[in-house]
């Protein structure tokens, strides 16, 4: 960390311990508020979202040869087989925006293009089945079904147009060396390790089934009954896995690339979760910043209040599948269609404390330009949507 940096937090600190008011009932509520969003995402995420994620990162940056990363992320590769790949990957991981960024991490540090990379990096959490079915279930199959087909065509819409605005950055990334190494000599076969990566995508996506609505007696409450029996099977499966086919050394490799990718991303997810609870609260908590203040400003179909509900839900952190009873409360209150949209397709993809982590991986003017391209689609979306139901 640059001498400059560790000016700026230690006089940041000092700052915000002499000159804020905390005291006073709002700021001491907005506090608590931090901590306790601190707290719940510590509970209810880590363990069993962060932790499996931050694995399956070391294990692409380990086991993921980088001809295999280049041949389908890669600045160069075929854009139709890059995208699609990419559009789809988040059907199968029920991730949060805070989630996918160690899996994002693993693929763009490995070569992949940043094309590829934020259609993958918004597609992780916008486009999981599970968070699919709850919207159609909850506010209406026409607000599912454009969820849906909004989020596929935005990862391509905003990775491609990433990959053109920095496209030049891409060349450099691959600029003096090869471009397309050989597929590394492994005695393993590639069926092993397949079935290794799947393993934990499936311990990923089983430790984190969210509860079912209450009531709600079908395929989804079966599947949370047992899914610690499930997660405990793949566990050992992977145990065996790890004991057979693998040697000493790289699973050492896979710990130290998994522990590197924690101390990269944790730290900065953790203040920014607090950063997000102070302002914002947990849901149903008031913080620093009213929620019957947004909620006055997303009724109806306006320019305005669609860019306001995108704004507000990219920086609003949602935990996975969180998004849907908070819609269902501000819907409830004169919330409008478009607005709803807008925010469904920005907040589960973007919050503050996912920017932060963001940043840390490809800089700040490429998060921003990453942020500023979601927010507008969201809101030119959320507007059409809100004109066809309206």
């Amino acid at each position: 960390m640059k001498e400059w940096t560790k000016f700026l937090i230690l006089a940041a600190a000092f700052l915000a311990a002499y000159y804020v008011p905390w005291d006073h009932p709002v700021i001491r509520r907005s506090g608590f508020e931090a901590f306790m969003m601190l707290q719940e995402y510590a509970r209810l995420h880590v363990l069993t979202c962060l932790i499996p994620a931050f694995f399956i990162a070391g294990a692409i940056a380990v086991f993921v040869s980088q001809a295999s990363v280049l041949k389908y992320f890669g600045a160069q590769a075929k854009k139709i087989l890059s995208y699609s790949v990419a559009s789809v990957s988040g059907t199968v991981l029920a991730v949060c925006s805070c989630t996918v960024l160690p899996l994002f991490a693993g693929i763009y540090m490995r070569g992949a293009g940043i094309g590829p990379a934020t259609a993958f990096l918004y597609s992780g959490p916008a486009i999981n089945v599970l968070a699919i079915v709850l919207t159609a279930k909850v506010l209406g199959w026409k607000l599912g079904l454009a969820r849906a087909v909004g989020a596929v065509f935005f990862s391509v819409i905003a990775g491609m147009a990433m990959a053109w605005i920095y496209r030049k950055d891409d060349l450099n990334r691959t600029a003096g060396a090869v471009y397309m190494p050989d597929e590394d000599d492994k005695s393993r076969p590639i069926w092993q390790d397949s079935l290794y990566m799947l393993t934990m995508v499936m311990i990923l996506i089983f430790a984190a089934w969210a509860k079912p609505a209450p009531g709600d007696e079908g395929l989804w409450a079966l599947i949370f009954s047992i899914k610690w029996y499930v997660t405990v099977g793949l566990l050992i499966a992977l145990a065996v896995m790890l004991k057979t086919w693998f040697t000493k050394e790289e699973l050492v490799n896979w710990v130290q690339a998994t522990w590197g990718f924690m101390m990269q991303i944790f730290p900065l997810l953790l203040v920014g979760v607090l950063v997000a609870g102070f302002l914002l609260g947990r849901p149903g908590q008031q913080a620093l910043i009213p929620e019957s203040f947004i909620v006055s400003l997303v009724g109806g179909n306006s320019v305005w209040a669609n860019l306001f509900a995108s704004i507000s839900g990219a920086l609003m952190y949602f935990a996975t599948l969180t998004e849907v009873p908070i819609l269902q409360g501000l819907i409830g209150s004169g919330m409008g269609q478009g607005p709803a949209l807008a925010l469904l397709l920005a907040g589960p993809s973007l919050s503050l404390p996912s920017m932060i982590a963001i940043a840390g991986v490809m800089g700040v003017k490429k998060t921003l330009t990453y942020c500023i391209i979601v927010v507008i689609l969201s809101t030119a979306v959320g507007m059409g949507y809100g004109w066809l139901v309206g």
